[in-house]
């Protein structure tokens, strides 16, 4: 799907532009988007974490910091763009008898990052509009009450309800209010996914400036707009880590606003190159669990004759 997104998209670019575009950003910038990568990892680790032990199950953070590498790595190799947190949820499930809730941290604490996503991009949409950069009509502006009011239709026909779906979503409520929307700990989770995804903008913000298209007065606030929509388009899990969605929304959204569809496509491809390098120490982690270390017995690893077995995460 992604090949044929991309390879469609091809046919409505100036690939010329398109190569100029992407020579104007340097690859010194790996570093410093690595670093970013690591405050990613480990704060995203630390939101599980806590969203974990709200719902009173128990995990050290270096457990919380290698399976989160883990996970966003084959978020980006695997379709859908979830496998890996699917992956993450259902090794923690196996190790607890609290095996929704292991579940639920999961889920939670990826939605705590939707809902920091959908405020910037109302936030995004608003400026746009105000802006003159898009004409009103053209806003997605209405995405947000629509997901509001339809969450809220489903909790109450879930508290109503007497049978088996009743009871999850009641489950799910308690759930979200224990670890998401209570007053104690929305500031918490809001905070930190903010920081998140500030820097996951970061990262295309010095895409932006590197390549020399923040120049005049408002153009970085228009960046920042531009590229929060672009994180929205990789919410879709049709491809593999967003490719192909990412750049038709890029393409779609730079002429938009008045700038070419090259220099928004040029941006997005960058990041998604970026991104998938900086993933790669979770390739360690994956490949350190597959080697065969024997069995725990007390503080040292014995092998078990005539068996093979793994190392466990913690």
């Amino acid at each position: 799907m992604a090949f044929l997104l991309l390879a469609g998209l091809a046919l409505f670019l100036d690939l010329d532009r398109l190569w100029l575009e992407l020579q104007r950003l340097p690859a010194s910038l790996l570093l410093p988007v690595l670093a970013l990568t690591v405050f990613q990892v480990g704060l995203s680790a630390w939101r599980w974490r806590y969203t974990a032990k709200r719902l009173g199950l128990q995990m050290s953070y270096s457990r919380a910091f290698r399976e989160y590498y883990l996970a966003s790595f084959l978020n980006q190799v695997l379709p859908g763009g979830v496998m890996g947190d699917a992956g993450r949820a259902w090794r923690h499930s196996r190790e607890t008898d609290k095996k929704l809730g292991a579940v639920h941290a999961v889920i939670i604490e990826r939605l705590s990052g939707q809902f920091a996503l959908f405020l910037v991009v109302a936030w995004a949409v608003a400026w746009l509009s105000e802006s003159g950069r898009f004409s009103p009509n053209l806003s997605v502006g209405w995405l947000l009450p629509v997901v509001a009011i339809g969450s809220l239709a489903v909790g109450l026909w879930g508290m109503r309800s007497k049978n088996r779906a009743g009871r999850y979503i009641r489950r799910l409520c308690k759930d979200l209010s224990q670890t998401l929307f209570g007053w104690q700990v929305l500031p918490i989770q809001l905070g930190t996914s903010l920081l998140v995804l500030g820097s996951y903008l970061a990262v295309f913000f010095l895409l932006a400036q590197q390549a020399g298209y923040i120049e005049r007065e408002g153009s970085g606030f228009l960046m920042l707009a531009l590229c929060s929509l672009l994180l929205l388009s990789m919410v879709i899990p049709l491809t593999v880590a967003g490719w192909g969605v990412r750049e038709g929304a890029a393409a779609v959204l730079w002429p938009l606003a008045g700038l070419p569809a090259e220099q928004g496509v040029a941006l997005s491809v960058a990041y998604g190159v970026l991104v998938l390098i900086s993933s790669f120490p979770g390739l360690a982690v994956l490949l350190r669990r597959q080697s065969p270390v024997g069995v725990k017995n007390g503080n040292r690893l014995t092998k078990t004759p005539g068996q093979t077995t793994y190392r466990c995460p913690d």
